[in-house]
């Protein structure tokens, strides 16, 4: 990889799958919430790093809940 190219930014954890659950309010392919997606961005990276750390133990909170197709 290009040294010119590489960054020290946190990744955002969204996995394209952008339904936020109405019980709990997270999203259910990332775990935020809808305020957490929205200021990803203006972040720091050691915020996102912090968020990145609290998010597995949210799965709880959906896990199960999501509606399967037909």
């Amino acid at each position: 990889m290009d040294e010119v190219w590489k960054r020290e930014e946190v990744e955002s954890p969204c996995t394209k799958l952008c339904i936020i659950h109405p019980e709990s309010g997270f999203c259910m392919g990332c775990y935020r919430t809808g305020d957490e997606i929205s200021m990803w961005s203006n972040m720091t990276p050691a915020e996102r790093r912090a968020k990145m750390l609290i998010l597995p133990a949210r799965r709880k909170s959906v896990k199960g809940k999501r509606r399967q197709r037909n």
